[in-house]
């Protein structure tokens, strides 16, 4: 029983692998702002992490953090060194911090959407108000995560590469938190309680989430 439940779950966690493809390979996946990109990426790897659990969803982050790396890779922006540590704009490069910035986010959002949604679970006995929160928390730490990575590891490059002062890098990041970040979080809060109580009763059904 063990072993048929263990392949069920590989074979829904492909599923929700072969979205974040499709996401990545449409211009739905990563839209361009500007120089940034806001996504959508992020909300197979909330729905797994609620759903199938922490462990599936760090391992879905983790998937949706390559896909970044390898999108800011072979189809790089002005500053995209900050989420590659292959790609070189005016000198200025790419390195250990960029993977951080770019992996590790993605991991914890998948890890502590499902750790969060089990939590309140039991705290308020409401799984949709569960659901709403733990996407929306997740989606909002997600971007601070990384905004604030740019910040730690890349301020001087990114100001030089976005011909900006240190202050006015400040104030852009701000402004990434408080208009992409909130927008992502309000999508993730509406659409993931939605899926969430669809998707559940078979999730249960077929004894799935850990």
């Amino acid at each position: 029983m063990n072993k048929q439940k263990q392949t069920r779950r590989l074979v829904l966690f492909a599923f929700f692998v072969a979205i974040e493809l499709v996401l990545m390979l449409t211009p739905i996946g990563y839209i361009p702002i500007g120089p940034i990109r806001a996504t959508t990426m992020h909300l197979p790897v909330l729905l797994a992490g609620i759903l199938l659990g922490p462990k599936w969803g760090a391992l879905l982050g983790l998937v949706f953090g390559l896909t970044s790396l390898a999108t800011n890779t072979f189809s790089p922006t002005i500053t995209s060194f900050v989420f590659s540590p292959f790609i070189t704009v005016g000198g200025i490069h790419g390195n250990f911090w960029s993977l951080v910035i770019v992996l590790v986010p993605r991991i914890l959002l998948g890890l502590l959407a499902g750790l969060f949604y089990r939590l309140l679970e039991k705290l308020i006995k409401k799984e949709t108000i569960a659901a709403m929160i733990s996407a929306a928390c997740n989606t909002l730490l997600h971007t601070i995560l990384v905004m604030g990575g740019i910040w730690v590891f890349f301020a001087q490059p990114y100001a030089a590469a976005k011909q900006m002062t240190i202050q006015e890098v400040w104030v852009f990041i701000l402004g990434v938190i408080t208009s992409n970040g909130v927008m992502e979080m309000i999508v993730a809060a509406i659409i993931i309680p939605i899926l969430v109580k669809a998707l559940k009763p078979t999730i249960e059904r077929l004894n799935l989430d850990d």
